[in-house]
Order: C-alpha cells, then structure tokens, then sequence
C-alpha cells in the first residue's frame, strides 16, 4: 500500500525533531564528543556556569534543553529580549530561596544574553557566586566582547562551531526517519539532501527549514533538480554588526596582507554579498595601501583612490570591477609597515618627550630682528648644494637623531633605501 502524505503541523520541523538527549545530538563533537569535560558534567549532572556561544542554528538551545531534561536542579529560562530588571529579580529571588528551605539549585538558562545590559548582568553575579543559580547563556556574539567580564571569569565559554555538510546531512536524514519528522513518509535524493545542507551554511535550523518547505512545495518525492530549483544560491551567514563582520573584514585584511589575490577577492565578494557597504571596504583598502603598502609601491593608495573615485561615478553593479581591481592589486603588491613602524616609534618619543622646541636655526624669522635674536641662524639651504642636501641636525632641542623610517628591500623602497641612506650619511655629518 502506499504511504500517507506526512502530517502538516503548526510546529515546525526544526521544533518538532530537536534532539532530545546527548546521543541524539549531532556535531560539536568538541565540545560534547565522548569524554569532553561538557559533556561529563552533563552526564554527572554536575554542571557549573557555562555559555555557549557560535552562530545561529548550531544547538545552543538544543544543548540547554538537553541538560534541563537530565539535571535535578529547578531549570528555568529567560529571553533577554522579552525579559527585564522586574523578571530577572524575581527568578534570582526564587532561586536563593529554593536553596535556602529545599537545598535545591536553579539552572537558569538565558537565551541571547548579550543583550541583557551591563547592570542586568552584574545583577546575576551575586547569584552564580553564591551557588543559587548555575548559569547557562546562550550568544551569537562574541562573549569576550558582549558578555559581562565578571560573568565570563565565572563560567566556562564553548564555542560551538557552523555545523560542517556531513552534519546537516545527517540531522536532514534523521527528520525523514523520525516519527516525530516524516516518519519515513517522504523520499529525497542524497544528491538533494547534500544541496539542501550546502545551501544552509552550517545552520541546522535553516536545512531542516529549507527541507520542510521543499516538501511542502514540491511532494513526496524530491529531486536535486527540484531542490535547485527552490534554493539556487548559497546563504551566507553574515551580520554587519556582528562578529562575522569582524571576523571576515579581518580575514579580507590578512588575506591582502599575505599577498592572496584569489582569497581576497572571495572574502570581499563574501561581504558584498551579503550587503556590505562598498564605501566601507574602500575605506579600509585605502588604509591598508599605506599601512601595509606604503613606499613599497606608492601606486597603491593611487589606485585605491581612482577606483573609489570611479565607483562613486559610476556605482552598483558595475563598479564591482572598481572594487576588484583594487582588491588584485593591494593583495598582488608589495608589503611593507616601515612607514607604519616609523609612525609608532615617533608616537612613542612624543610620550616620552611631549614638548619638542624648535632650534634657532629652523625658526622662521620674517620680522626685522628676530635674526638678530638668532632665529633662522646657521641654516643652510639644501637647493645651493649641489647634491640638494646639506649637513644639518633637524631634531628638537634635546632629541637626539634617530633613523624612525626604515624603509625595507621590497619593491620601490628598495631604490628609497637605497637614496636615503645617502642622505642620510651627509645630513648626520654634523651629528657624528
């Protein structure tokens, strides 16, 4: 006989199937793998402070609902976007009186907690201090960076990870199979599957989605050209104001730096993709054209400049040829960071001596006897030598010479090396 249609639900598959025990979870084996420490405090029920932090759709609710079934403890939970101050006090207040007449903990579970503020945060530190509520937070951002640093010390951080293809593909399978999933009831080609887990880029949430609204869409029995057809493009995780901003954003800026053409331009196609602001990407190329480029290739922060200068004449699509030109360029250059070290070094002689007073000799001097005051005395000017340099000391009164710009051997700054050295020689005469 054939099978029934699978049963529509007003839960969604990604609710319905959600691991309900550890060795139903898949992946993160890292952190809850067998013999992981998480994961024997979980087992043991024995479970101190923990957030678990990573992008959406890895399980970081899943694995809170997991130790709320296995712990003795009183579990309970807050969103930090719908709960406030009044909500947070009460939970606190319950828990230090659960210890108090029942000796029982709280484990307290608080989904996206970085958006709790500070004094919220610093609410629950008395809390997780004294034993009464054992803390779970849950976090898409960094908690380095979001989550209150006294709270961080006290707890232990798992990052969880985008779940890989082959992990997708087999929670995909496993809601097939499950009862509580399509029982069996729907057939898919692996091919589909495997394009369904790609698309999904390590979200378990947004594959089984993507899964529930092929079936819906297209019937029992699914294709790969029936999947491709509903999902062409790839999503790519990506929050402009979040970590992976700053984690991509860093990646395209190492990448351009360790003179990787083809790598940056995917890294920069990434953003743009995913709706970066081109201005923003000009903006640091142009910054790293002299911090990273400098003299080793002057035309760097020139080409920078005429591309930007072109994408604002011509803008969107067409000036992403601006953008990559740049992009090869910068990455193909190149490097150096004399002109960014020299900077640093001069910054720090001006900590160490913050008034610097000109000499005499280097003073302007365009009133009637300011000269003989001694001002613009004993200069000489370097266009009258025939070498177009003249022994001088051009430091502040008290500093003594120092060589701050070192340029390297690579590209144009080898011939700038090479000529200042020169310079060099006869400007230090008289310091010598």
């Amino acid at each position: 006989m054939p099978r029934s249609a699978p049963t529509i639900s007003a839960e969604p598959l990604a609710f319905r199937v959600r691991p309900r025990t550890l060795e139903e979870f898949i992946g993160q084996e890292h952190i809850v793998g067998e013999g992981t420490p998480l994961r024997m405090a979980i087992e043991k029920d024995a479970l101190r402070s923990v957030i678990l932090a990573g992008p959406p759709g890895t399980g970081k609710t899943t694995l809170a609902r997991i130790i709320a079934e296995k712990t003795s403890a009183h579990f309970t939970k807050l969103n930090a976007v719908m709960s406030g101050v009044k909500d947070l006090k009460a939970v606190c207040e319950e828990a230090e009186s659960t210890l108090k007449n029942l000796k029982q903990k709280t484990v307290l579970f608080i989904d996206e907690i970085h958006r709790f503020n500070t004094g919220q945060q610093d609410a629950l530190l008395p809390y997780v201090e004294s034993g009464a509520i054992t803390l779970i937070g849950a976090t898409t951002h960094n908690p380095y960076f979001e989550v209150n640093q006294a709270l961080v010390s006290r707890s232990r951080v798992e990052l969880l990870k985008p779940l890989d293809p082959e992990n997708l593909v087999m929670i995909l399978e496993h809601a097939l199979k499950d009862p509580r999933g399509y029982d069996g009831k729907v057939k898919i080609e692996k091919r589909a599957l495997e394009h369904l887990a790609m698309i999904s880029d390590g979200d378990a949430r947004k594959a089984l989605n993507a899964l529930e609204l092929t079936v819906m869409t297209v019937g029992q029995k699914i294709s790969l050209p029936e999947a491709e057809k509903l999902f062409r493009e790839r999503s790519h995780r990506y929050d402009k104001k979040g970590e992976d901003h700053y984690d991509t954003i860093s990646a395209f800026i190492k990448t351009l730096r360790g003179s990787d053409p083809d790598a940056a331009l995917l890294w920069m196609y990434k953003m743009l993709q995913s709706g970066e602001e081109p201005r923003f990407l000009f903006r640091r190329m142009a910054i790293f054209a002299s911090e990273d480029i400098g003299n080793a290739d002057p035309r760097a922060l020139q080409i920078v400049i005429s591309a930007w200068q072109a994408f604002e004449f011509v803008g969107l699509p067409e000036s992403e040829y601006f953008l990559s030109h740049a992009c090869v360029y910068l990455a193909q250059a190149p490097k150096s960071n004399a002109v960014t070290r020299a900077m640093n070094a001069v910054k720090r002689v001006l900590k160490e001596a913050p008034t610097l007073e000109v000499p005499n000799h280097l003073r302007n001097a365009p009133v009637k006897g300011m000269k003989e005051q001694g001002y613009g005395v004993g200069y000489e000017y370097p266009h009258d030598d025939p070498r177009g340099v003249v022994p001088g000391n051009y430091f502040p009164i008290g500093v003594q010479p120092k060589n701050f710009y070192e340029p390297t051997e690579r590209g144009f700054e080898a011939e700038v090396r090479e000529r200042l050295e020169k310079v060099r020689k006869v400007i230090r005469m008289t310091n010598d």
